[in-house]
This record gives structure tokens, C-alpha cells and sequence, in this order.
């Protein structure tokens, strides 16, 4: 049978059908299923003779084949069966409700192609899985509705928690060793309409190869934070939504500044990574062991350097300020739109102006924008129409890159991601402001030469690093 097509969509069902090896060994991608039989497209160059015996065998149906071009089905296969260990078999993940290898190669398969979370979901008709790469959710797997309950319980069980409760969220821990990877994994458990919804947040133990020089610091804005982390008291505040690389930062500077005449300490929720020399304390709301008892009880632990998770209540940011003032770095992050931001998010959380301009040395803000495959990206004339209305460049750009998509990629279009970074050191002018409550100072900032968000993510698209999509949204909020 032959068929003309000029791509290849299938759903995450159709994915399922075959394994990794089987789709690169015969180079075929499923096309439709039905009782009595199943078709594949494959590549015009491949052997259909030989492959039909050996397949109406793995699956006991009639096999028809629709021929297509050595370029698009290359495409598909890249697109939909990533190869990124060789030496691990990719395995088919079928469910067996009494065992968990379901989910320890779902995991694996996850970690494999560098994924941070899984999100296992149910809705009327049925029940998916999807995996966040590089920021973007994927849909990878489909699982049966009469599966369903049994894995949520054995997630549950994994991470003690309680199967019987259904109608509240948990929240629970995994300790991940197999397969020769040991890393932990963060469960939420959340009740929806048609039954409960998981997310793995899968966290990594290895803080070796995080280093503060290669996050994406311009080299005036990494001059400007690393000064601020020589101080012996007061405090640092790193801003940004969720999963904007907040903790990552936190990390690379407490590596810098971890010695052996310091003594570190963490409260964290959760420890995403471990770091020798620093005593890193994980919360645990249950038992009272929350961010004020915990620095409250820091105080007494003669420490030099704290840091602080997240400031996410009145109580944490009091004791924060406390800390600094009383003779310690404190560092931590905070959930506000730009570095200026924090200023007043912390005054609306009941921080006294005056207090928090004694202890604030340095505030940064920070998103991930992904980076173009350089395999693929295309240089296009830029009409200036297509930024945002009100936006003002800050040098002229006569061309840009946009993404396209290959194999390196798999087809997205676009190959890791990068920090850009907003940088504010605290200085006695600035100082001044924040003790007069004064929160719309973008002219000062402007003549101190103090770069926004937009105005380093716009060099990085200038530079034909990232497309215009990516920074958008940054060019429109600030």
C-alpha cells in the first residue's frame, strides 16, 4: 500500500504500540490499529518483505505498510521514539498491577531524555501521562481508566502515603535507586473531577556540575551578584515564577561560597540537591518543623550562611530579616514579576521599610527562555511590526532566527535553556527609595545602567540565540 504524506502526526496511543528498538530497527511509525490488523508507514528504502513476517509474529495481526519518504519517516522516528542512551533498552510500558516496574521504567524513561516532571492524569474517557522537557509538556503515554486507581495507589504506597484518602491532596517523597540512578522524587497528589491527578517532580542529587559562571549572567550583571555574596551579613533575594531556575542559582552560589570556615546552613522544600559541607534541613509542615521554627532554632546553630527556600509567608520573611540583621547572609527566593518587585512584596507582607533597606544588598529576577537548535534555526529579515506594540529596542536588529526543527532537536526547534537575569545591587541611593517607599524608580535604574529582564533577554534574541516567541512575553511585562 503506498501513501503520500508531508508529515507524520500519531497520537500518544498510536506511540505505544511499538518500542524504541522496534521503530529504528525495522524504521517504521504506526499509522493505524484496527481488530484483524495494524499499519505502519515506513521508510521507502527499508525491506517491507522482510519485516512483515517478523512483526505479524510480535503481534498477531495482519501487517500492512504505507511507504513514505526516508526523510519523513527519520523525521517521525526522531520526533516520537527518542534515542538518548543506546545503552539502555528502551522499554514498552505496559501496566501490571503487581509489580512496580511500570512505574520504575516510566521514571527511567523520564529521567532518560532529561525530563523534570511527570504528570500522570485522568479525565471522563481516559488517562494520559505527559513529561515537561525544557519547559514544554509532552504527551507520552496512554494508560487504560481500569489501570488507573491501582497505579495512583502504588504511587501512594511508594511515597507513604495514605490510599484510603482520596478527597484531599498529599504531598509525599520517593528515594529513586534503580537502574543504576539514585535520585529522590517529589509526589503531589491532587483530587480532580473524574479521580486523582500525580505529579513526579524528579529532583537531582548532583550539584557537581552547577556552575554560577555558565547560568547565563551577563558579565556586568554575575560582576555586580558576586559582590554581593562577599558581604557578611544582610541579604539576597532571588525572584521568579515556578521552574524558573530560582533554586539552581541558589545552589551554584552556595557552592561558591561553601568553606571550610563557613558554617551553611538550609531549610529547603524540598532538597533538590546535596552538597557536602552544608546541613541542609528538610521541612516537614506536619510536625511543626516549618521555615520560622527552623530559622528561629538556625539562630542558635552559630551559623555564618542561611538559606532560606522560599519566603512564602509574613513569618518567614520576618525571620529572614531577622537573621540578617543579627550578623548572617541570608539568601532565599521569593515569587514577584521583576527584581524591583520584591521591594514591595515584602513591605505588603508587613517587612518595615527601614528594616528592609538596612538588610537588602542584592535583588535579582530570573526566567528560563529556551535556546534555538543550532542545527536548524533558519535566518529570516526582521520586520520590526512583529514586536510587541509598545516595546522600544534597544539596538537595531535587521535579521532573526526562527525555529524549525531536526533530529537534534526532535523537532521542536529548540535545544536547552538558559537563565537571563535582572540584577539590582542595593546601594545607599537606592537604599534611600526603598526607606521612602518610593517603587517606581525605572528612570534611576535606567541611568544607573541597570538592565531589565527584556533588556538581556532582547540580547540574547539579537544575538540569534532564541526567537522572538520565547522572549515575548518579557517584552510586554516590563
Amino acid at each position: 500500500m503506498n501513501g503520500t504524506v508531508s508529515t507524520i502526526e500519531i497520537t500518544a496511543e498510536q506511540q505505544q504500540l511499538i518500542t524504541v528498538d522496534q521503530a529504528w530497527h525495522y524504521r517504521i511509525v504506526p499509522k493505524s490499529v484496527s481488530i484483524a490488523s495494524i499499519e505502519f508507514y515506513i521508510d521507502e528504502t527499508s525491506s517491507a518483505s522482510a519485516a512483515t513476517e517478523e512483526l505479524e509474529m510480535i503481534f498477531n495481526k495482519m501487517v500492512v505498510f504505507s511507504l513514505s519518504s526516508k526523510e519523513i519517516v527519520q523525521q517521525a522516528l526522531a520526533a516520537y521514539y527518542r534515542k538518548n542512551d543506546l545503552s539502555i533498552k528502551t522499554r514498552r510500558l505496559e501496566y501490571d498491577s503487581g509489580s512496580d516496574n511500570f512505574l520504575v521504567n516510566l521514571i527511567l524513561d523520564a529521567k532518560q531524555i532529561k525530563s523534570s516532571d511527570i504528570h500522570i492524569e485522568i479525565f471522563e474517557e481516559s488517562c494520559r501521562v505527559r513529561i515537561r522537557v525544557d519547559g514544554m509538556l509532552i504527551e507520552r503515554f496512554i494508560v487504560e481508566k481500569a489501570d488507573y486507581p491501582a497505579l495512583v495507589n502504588r504511587i501512594k504506597i511508594m511515597s507513604n502515603l495514605d490510599i484510603s484518602e482520596k478527597r484531599l491532596p498529599q504531598d509525599g517523597r520517593i528515594f529513586f535507586n534503580s537502574g543504576g540512578e539514585k535520585f529522590d522524587i517529589r509526589v503531589s497528589i491532587l483530587p480532580t473531577l473524574y479521580g486523582e491527578k500525580v505529579v513526579l517532580r524528579l529532583l537531582s542529587k548532583d550539584a557537581t556540575n552547577i556552575n554560577i559562571h555558565k547560568l547565563g549572567f551577563s558579565e556586568k550583571d554575575l560582576a555586580s551578584y558576586l559582590e554581593g555574596t562577599k558581604v557578611k551579613q544582610g541579604m539576597i533575594l532571588i525572584s521568579g515564577p515556578t521552574g524558573s531556575g530560582k533554586t539552581t542559582t541558589l545552589y551554584a552560589t552556595l557552592k561558591l561560597l561553601n568553606e571550610d570556615t563557613r558554617n551553611v546552613l538550609t531549610i529547603e522544600d524540598p532538597i533538590e540537591y546535596t552538597l557536602h559541607g552544608i546541613n541542609q534541613v528538610q521541612l516537614k509542615e506536619s510536625i511543626g518543623l516549618n521555615f520560622g521554627s527552623t530559622l528561629r532554632t538556625f539562630l542558635r546553630q552559630d551559623p555564618d550562611i542561611i538559606m532560606v527556600g522560599e519566603i512564602r509567608d509574613p513569618d518567614t520573611a520576618a525571620m529572614a530579616i531577622r537573621l540578617s540583621l543579627t550578623g548572617h547572609l541570608v539568601l532565599s527566593t521569593i515569587h514577584t514579576n521583576s527584581a524591583w518587585g520584591t521591594i514591595s512584596r515584602l513591605v505588603d507582607m508587613g517587612v518595615p521599610a527601614f528594616l528592609l533597606a538596612s538588610t537588602l544588598t542584592t535583588s535579582v529576577a530570573q526566567r528560563l527562555i529556551r535556546l534555538l537548535c543550532p542545527h536548524c534555526k533558519v535566518k529570516k529579515e526582521l520586520n520590526t511590526s512583529i514586536y510587541p506594540r509598545h516595546f522600544k529596542p534597544s539596538q537595531d536588529v535587521a535579521f532573526h532566527y526562527e525555529p524549525v526543527g531536526c533530529e537534534e532537536c526532535y523537532y521542536t526547534g529548540y535545544k536547552g535553556r538558559k537563565a537571563v537575569y535582572e540584577v539590582i545591587p542595593i546601594d545607599y541611593e537606592l537604599a534611600g527609595y526603598i526607606k521612602k517607599a518610593e517603587l517606581e524608580i525605572s528612570a534611576v535604574l535606567e541611568e544607573k545602567n541597570i538592565k531589565t529582564l527584556a533588556s538581556n533577554a532582547f540580547e540574547i534574541f539579537a544575538d540569534g540565540d532564541t526567537s522572538l516567541e520565547e522572549i515575548y512575553p518579557l517584552l510586554i511585562s516590563f
